[in-house]
């Protein structure tokens, strides 16, 4: 007979730790509905104080290396499910909201021990009756932070606005648009049914799925560009090296692929 796995504490919490945890309770969370599986896509995550302090300045990548686990997990899981047999129901995993949300608090109040993740999620914004998420420990112990916390936690944080680090102006097959940068990194390009970029160009396929990524150095506010494309990304009329990240000036014009051209303006 096999032995149950024990999840024992950890000295120190890691990113990585987080993420796996994060893909966890979303495997578990999940709701099976007559034509889809719904996924988690709200996260609270508790850690000790001195966790929290420790993580404090890497939280903005850990988030962010955290939703594109979770949509690479989704998408894995979507692929399994399109090789069902012929005549079989075949069920989308999805989310109800747009993005994940994922956010970090200092547990307090309760007893998250030091090296311990623990995770409450919940499948849509306004949870409801049969109609949740999951509570996940890394170690195997009872979730000890309560359901009104989290929901009080929840609320103070999400009516915060979300901080703009830019603003990108561009006209596309769709129109005038404004896009907000409001994380440290952003893919851009046209997308895919198997491939998300946070800024999704509709235009032709001069445009490349993945066209070029912006990164943000959170201590000092400044961005970087790294063109991934095969017909070329352009800063202020130069073409740039293919996979070399370059700085970026407060304000330009990117080109793209000689079929967009997008106007940018950092906020400080």
């Amino acid at each position: 007979m096999a032995q149950s796995e024990t999840r024992r504490p950890q000295t120190r919490i890691s990113g990585t730790t987080i993420i796996g945890e994060l893909i966890r309770n979303m495997e578990l969370g999940r709701l099976e509905m007559g034509y889809s599986i719904l996924l988690p896509c709200i996260f609270s995550v508790y850690l000790h104080p001195d966790d929290y302090a420790r993580l404090a300045g890497v939280q903005d990548l850990i988030r962010e290396d955290a939703r594109r686990a979770l949509t690479a997990q989704m998408a894995e899981w979507n692929g399994k499910n399109s090789r069902f047999r012929r005549g079989a129901t075949r069920k989308e995993y999805r989310i109800a909201q747009s993005d994940w949300w994922i956010e970090f608090f200092a547990d307090t109040e309760s007893a998250v021990p030091p090296g311990d993740v623990e995770i409450h999620s919940e499948l849509n914004e306004v949870a409801q009756p049969g109609y949740r998420g999951a509570k996940t420990t890394l170690i195997g112990r009872e979730p000890s932070v309560t359901s009104a916390r989290v929901s009080r936690d929840r609320d103070s944080t999400r009516r915060q606005p979300k901080k703009v680090f830019a603003e990108i102006r561009y006209q596309d097959d769709s129109g005038p648009q404004t896009y907000r940068v409001t994380q440290n990194e952003i893919s851009i390009g046209r997308g895919g049914d198997d491939l998300w970029v946070d800024l999704p160009l509709y235009t032709n396929e001069e445009v490349s799925r993945e066209h070029f990524r912006l990164r943000r150095d959170p201590a000092s506010g400044a961005f970087a560009i790294v063109d991934q494309s095969r017909n070329g990304t352009w800063l202020n009329g130069r073409r740039l090296a293919h996979g070399v990240e370059e700085p970026m000036p407060d304000r330009g014009e990117i080109g793209v692929a000689e079929v967009l051209k997008l106007s940018y303006e950092v906020k400080r």
